[in-house]
C-alpha cells in the first residue's frame, strides 16, 4: 500500500533551521519515478503547495519548484536509494507555521495535482515561536 510518513517538524524559532523529511513506503517502482510535493496547512486555512519535485527518470530531470513565499530559504531533495524526500527549512518565518505534508500524484512531473493524490500521511508539525 502506497503511503508516506512525514517526520522532522517542532518548534523553531524565527531565523532558525528544520528539516523535514518524507519517507515512502510501498509503492511498485523506485521513489525516482515519482514527482514528489511538500505542502502545509495552517489552520483555517487551506491547504496549498509549497514544493515540488520531479521524477529522477522524465525529462525534467529531478527538478525543483518553490511556491514565491518559500522561494529562497526551502530546499527540496530526495535520496532515492533512502526512499526519502527532504525539505530544509531556512529562515523559517512565522508565517511558515503549518502541518506539512508530502504527496504525490503518481506522475513523474510537477505540479502534484490536489484532486489526484490518493493517500495523504499523518503530517508533520512546524511550529514557529519566539
Amino acid at each position: 500500500q502506497e503511503q508516506f510518513a512525514e517526520s522532522g517538524g517542532g518548534l523553531v524559532q524565527p531565523g532558525g533551521s528544520l528539516r523535514l523529511s518524507c519517507t515512502a513506503s510501498g509503492f511498485p517502482l523506485g521513489l525516482e519515478h515519482y514527482a514528489i510535493g511538500w505542502f502545509r496547512q495552517a489552520p483555517g486555512k487551506e491547504r496549498e503547495g509549497v514544493s515540488c519535485i520531479s521524477s529522477d527518470v522524465t525529462y525534467d530531470g529531478g527538478n525543483a519548484y518553490y511556491s514565491d513565499s518559500v522561494k529562497g530559504r526551502f530546499t527540496i531533495s530526495r535520496d532515492n536509494a533512502k526512499n526519502v524526500v527532504y525539505l530544509q527549512l531556512n529562515s523559517v518565518e512565522l508565517e511558515d507555521a503549518a502541518m506539512y505534508y508530502c504527496a504525490t500524484d503518481n506522475s513523474n512531473v510537477c505540479p502534484i495535482r490536489l484532486d489526484s493524490v490518493g493517500r495523504w500521511g499523518q503530517g508533520t508539525q512546524v511550529t514557529v515561536s519566539r
